[in-house]
């Protein structure tokens, strides 16, 4: 390769590593792996070095992704540098020799430590206080992301024992696997995008404006360094992390001083395996050597310190065959197409099947039935189809189609607007109907109580039940059979049903189930056609014009209602004697007549819904975003973007104070 070509692949390279560190570090969204992200950066540093290409802004002499134009941009008093790292024994074997060459002895140790799969962040602290909160950003400067870090519950605000007058804690924010699976259900529940993956739902969280929103995330922390002004040398990295502890910071358990490379080899082959039993992910094992004294000496590249290394972990692999196709059908009638495989160990496991995600994703890898494929298992729980080993052959099979109706109970299938996912909106869906009834009955719908998922199941087993609406049809005879239901807890059960048709029509739209539509979706639906008759007779372009409201959610209520058997069983909600109609309150006054609010913040007496309801009390209503028809904006504590976006407009900000006086109603 002559320089001309070399400086082509080098500036292709460089703009590809660069959209792919601002999808990692700024939007969340990855396209590419870990791997072959190293790989490539790896192609551009030999590149640069053979034919004298290196410049300033290169990826290859930056750390991560710069700060964000969203907050402000703090200076890290020591830089935060990243990791060289290998997936090979051989290179953790140079780095053993370059470190001995370097310190031109062998009197240290290492310190091996789990890599784990999250985002970096520093915490300042003063006389004991967290001051600063930052994201690592460029290594020189990251986001002030303090309002956010103080709602990590694994942080503390201030710290234990006899601690430094100043504490500077490097850590990794994570969350664990079946947390992120539980909030992406909610969110999926909600009618939001849902995460590919805890590492990128902990970036995005961090990220967010409002620190109530990061507080409901669940975000959990490991501190894995300290520095500290301190002219000790017999500091060591496992001397910090005992400190760490004392201070009151969370320590992942799993370290251990290594007196030798050959011990740390031996402390990777244990963390492979124990890695699949830990509830949170980790990508490999981080070296560093442990005294402080020689950290000095060896130094750092521009990029990297050279007293430490990260060890990655492969992906584990393994080659089998597809032997089919099957479309699995999630509780919100999602359908996820799933690979049937030739049984193949895997992590050891007997890997049988593998998600294939989605439609888009089976075409764009060309994945076909009897094709020999490679599938992956990096921390997922279901397998995933890498790629197809195979695509050239002759007798492939035909490429995949989607059938035009739900394989569990031949409804047809839709895809609204943009959405990758086929769904079934039957609502009497076999695979659908034990969460659909488990959702109507949830405490933020109808709170029937007593309707937990086993007597669910029971009821939907013996044929009792086919929807939420044959809830109202049940008779005390036909629940005395099941298992643990006495005379007095389905007298109890029977009760709660009958109770529950008094909820507000509000939680009888939520409860229903419609995609997108949320509990502060269906109050705003509730307020603004005051009837369920009149929301189902709506269009979308009517529905849309209500301000918390796009055309995503107005396409999907609409699609809901037009089909007959959703309709059906509203009309049977209906002649069971359901709440069908906003209920009249009593007026207090007509303060607020005509005048339309926004909530954002903690207020210091009033939760959510009482604020609402006073509002409302007197006169006014509340939508859940700030747009020209907002006339106030009432804030508390912690206020999130929506406080910025009224000061832009020039829209009143009243505090709790200034409401109540406005009212009348003082403390």
């Amino acid at each position: 390769m002559d320089k001309e070509l070399a400086r082509k692949r080098v500036t292709e390279l460089r703009d590809f590593l660069d959209r792919a560190n601002k999808a990692y570090y700024q939007e969340a969204q990855p396209f590419i792996s870990d791997k072959e992200f190293d790989e490539k950066l790896a192609e551009l540093e030999q590149l640069e070095a053979e034919y004298d290409l290196q410049e300033p802004a290169s990826p290859t002499r930056r750390v991560g992704g710069e700060p964000s134009s969203d907050f402000e941009t703090v200076q890290h008093p020591t830089p935060l540098l990243s990791l060289d790292n290998t997936y090979n024994e051989d290179e953790l074997n140079d780095f053993d020799r370059r470190v001995r060459d370097l310190l031109e002895h062998t009197d240290f140790s290492y310190m091996a430590e789990l890599k784990f799969d999250g985002a970096s962040i520093r915490l300042r602290y003063e006389e004991g206080k967290l001051v600063v909160g930052a994201t690592r950003g460029d290594g020189e400067n990251g986001d002030d992301i303090t309002r956010n870090i103080k709602t990590i519950r694994d942080i503390p605000l201030h710290l234990n024992g006899d601690f430094p007058s100043v504490a500077e804690i490097r850590g990794e924010a994570y969350m664990e696997r079946e947390a992120f699976a539980r909030m992406n259900e909610h969110r999926e529940e909600q009618g939001l995008n849902t995460f590919a993956n805890p590492r990128n739902s902990t970036a995005g969280s961090l990220k967010m404006q409002d620190p109530r929103e990061v507080a409901r995330r669940p975000i959990r922390f490991f501190s894995f360094d300290l520095l500290v002004d301190s002219e000790e040398d017999s500091l060591t990295q496992y001397h910090k992390m005992e400190l760490l502890q004392e201070y009151g910071l969370p320590v992942c358990e799993h370290y251990r001083k290594c007196s030798s490379i050959e011990e740390v080899h031996e402390q990777i082959d244990e963390w492979k395996e124990l890695r699949h039993q830990l509830p949170y992910e980790t990508d490999g094992v981080v070296v560093k050597v442990n005294e402080d004294k020689f950290r000095a000496k060896l130094g750092s590249t521009s990029k990297s310190p050279r007293w430490a290394i990260a060890y990655k972990f492969k992906a584990e692999q393994a080659t089998t065959t597809i032997e089919g196709i099957r479309l699995q059908v999630g509780r919100l009638g999602k359908l996820t197409p799933v690979a049937d495989l030739k049984a193949v160990e895997l992590a050891g496991t007997t890997v049988k099947h593998a998600s294939l995600h989605n439609e888009d994703e089976i075409h764009r890898k060309d994945i076909r039935v009897g094709d020999q494929v490679i599938v992956e298992k990096a921390g997922e729980i279901i397998p995933q189809v890498i790629k197809v080993v195979n695509p050239d052959r002759e007798d492939r099979g035909p490429a995949f189609s989607m059938p035009p109706d739900c394989p569990a109970c031949g409804h047809p299938l839709t895809k609204l607007g943009d959405d990758v996912d086929w769904r079934c909106t039957n609502a009497e869906c076999p695979p659908q109907v034990r969460q659909r009834i488990a959702h109507f009955a949830s405490r933020d719908a109808m709170d029937i109580e007593g309707l937990g998922e086993k007597v669910v199941d029971q009821l939907v087993t013996e044929g009792l039940i086919h929807n939420y609406a044959d809830l109202y049809k049940l008779e005390k005879e036909q629940l005395l059979p099941l298992e643990r239901m006495a005379e007095k807890s389905a007298q109890n059960l029977l009760t709660a049903i009958e109770k529950s048709k008094s909820q507000s029509l509000d939680r009888l739209i939520y409860a229903l189930g419609i995609r997108f539509v949320g509990k502060t979706v269906a109050r705003d639906l509730a307020a603004f056609f005051q009837n369920m008759r009149s929301l189902i007779e709506a269009n979308e372009e009517e529905i849309a014009d209500i301000d918390s409201i796009g055309p995503k959610i107005a396409e999907s209520v609409v699609t809901f209602f037009n089909d007959e058997s959703n309709l059906a069983m509203v009309d049977a909600l209906q002649s069971a004697g359901l709440t069908f109609e906003v209920e009249e309150q009593e007026q207090a006054s007509e303060k607020l007549a005509d005048k339309t609010f926004v909530l954002t913040g903690s207020l210091p007496s009033l939760t959510r819904k009482e604020a609402t309801e006073l509002i409302e009390k007197h006169g006014g209503k509340v939508t859940s975003s700030v747009s020209g028809n907002t006339d106030f904006l009432l804030a508390g504590e912690s206020p999130g973007s929506k406080y910025d976006k009224a000061r832009e407009r020039g829209i009143p900000i009243l505090s709790e104070e200034e409401f109540r006086s406005k009212i009348g109603e003082e403390r």
